[in-house]
């Protein structure tokens, strides 16, 4: 019988979100390419997010009743299948065909889009609970280090193998992903004589969000996604805009766009896997998600203001206009190491407080609220950008700032050690 395994979800999650990572750098661009408008590229992008949102929480709750295996299995099937059909919709010529064709397999892609919400339930399933934010660290890592191989395995494909090859790529990954799973992802869920009752989904919702300090970090989650979510939808076009790429006409010029969102996911990747863990052991949890936000919000508004000129390959990011580019460079490091430090200690003081029966709905349901606050955050900032770029970031830099004082204030506790188990009560 397989054996449950740490090593084997971050595998899974990891694979998963490398095709992840090939797509959606690329998502906004190619949306504007074919001569999409601010508000249909928020909804091409939210409809992943939307369709996440819908069904984020049931495939949770499912993983309560079957297991987390079959769930996690299904996810990735679907994944595969979405890319393809991005693929096809990237290589049409008729703008109309391509962005419906676009718009579905981003809706399908969500549809399918379990695996997060799944796996951090898997890591709870077999995880002491003062361990967890550490372990949480690590999906947050493997999440991470998807996105970092992910948009330069996208640029390499946009690079080489035209604008259907980062799509086909992308579902030769998650191909790949659903074989190892199904040959060596173990079951981690075993019932017990705690059933969490069946609610209705509105009822699920109310449930998690009447409890005082789970609904907090729901909330805290909702806020802190919708502002990076802003950000992720924004930064192409941002850089496009100020540094003079053009992407139509210059493709390996445009691939620069896929490093950046590389660069922050090394940053990333680095903080969730080892940074975390020694700052929640020092600060606590609640320290630390209150003091990521205000990280983040503060490196978001010199975001807009940087300009420079288009880089004649990688390396002309340090000639030509190198200055500008190293400014930009170093505040996506900070808004990185901010928006990095925000996940793990959250869901792992939110698997803390949550009774074992439940861990999938109450998962569930903050993941469905990340999955609406990235509904919004494009909806909301692609047209705001279009409007002027500065308007998005600055407003999502209040809405940071702001979270992370309300998160330090009501979250706070006396002792830096063990805060998760002091937030109990």
């Amino acid at each position: 019988m397989k054996k449950p395994s740490v090593l084997i979800i971050f595998l899974t999650v990891f694979i998963d979100l490398i095709g992840f990572g090939i797509v959606v750098p690329l998502v906004p661009l190619y949306s504007r390419d074919f001569q999409a408008g601010g508000f249909l590229i928020g909804t091409i992008i939210a409809a992943f997010s939307a369709m996440q949102f819908v069904f984020a929480p049931i495939w949770g709750h499912l993983s309560d009743r079957i297991g987390r295996r079959p769930v996690l299995l299904l996810s990735t099937a679907g994944a595969a299948v979405s890319y393809a059909l991005f693929a096809i919709g990237s290589g049409l010529t008729r703008p109309a065909a391509a962005l419906t064709i676009m718009l579905i397999s981003r809706a399908f892609a969500g549809a399918c889009g379990g695996n997060i919400g799944v796996a951090q339930a898997y890591i709870a399933d077999i995880t002491p609970p003062e361990q967890r934010s550490r372990r949480m660290g690590l999906i947050g890592m493997a999440f991470g280090l998807g996105f970092v191989f992910g948009p330069i395995i996208g640029g390499l494909s946009l690079k080489f193998l035209g604008s259907t090859g980062p799509g086909w790529v992308a579902a030769g990954f998650c191909l790949a992903n659903f074989l190892l799973a199904f040959m060596i992802l173990g079951e981690s869920h075993r019932p017990n004589s705690e059933h969490a009752p069946a609610r209705p989904r509105l009822t699920q919702w109310r449930h998690t969000m009447s409890q005082p300090k789970i609904g907090l970090l729901v909330m805290v989650f909702f806020l802190a996604t919708f502002c990076f979510s802003c950000f992720e939808v924004t930064l192409p076009l941002l850089v496009t805009d100020n540094f003079h790429i053009n992407v139509q006409h210059d493709r390996r010029t445009a691939s620069t766009i896929t490093y950046l969102f590389a660069y922050c996911a090394v940053i990333g990747a680095l903080v969730q896997g080892g940074l975390t863990g020694r700052a929640v052991r020092r600060l606590g949890e609640p320290r630390v998600i209150g003091l990521s936000l205000l990280l983040t919000g503060l490196s978001l508004v010199p975001l807009p203001l940087i300009h420079g000129t288009a880089p004649a390959s990688l390396a002309g990011m340090f000639q030509a206009g190198g200055s500008a580019w190293l400014v930009l460079l170093g505040v996506l490091g900070v808004l990185s190491i901010g928006s990095s430090l925000t996940r793990p200690p959250l869901f792992g003081l939110l698997s803390v407080l949550t009774p074992a029966a439940e861990q999938g709905a109450n998962l569930g349901v903050a993941q469905a609220a990340g999955s609406l606050a990235r509904i919004l955050g494009p909806i909301f900032a692609a047209p705001l950008f279009m409007t002027h770029p500065l308007l998005p970031y600055f407003t999502c830099a209040v809405i940071a700032i702001l979270t992370g004082l309300i998160t330090l204030r009501r979250l706070h506790t006396t002792g830096p050690r063990r805060a998760s188990l002091a937030t109990r009560a």
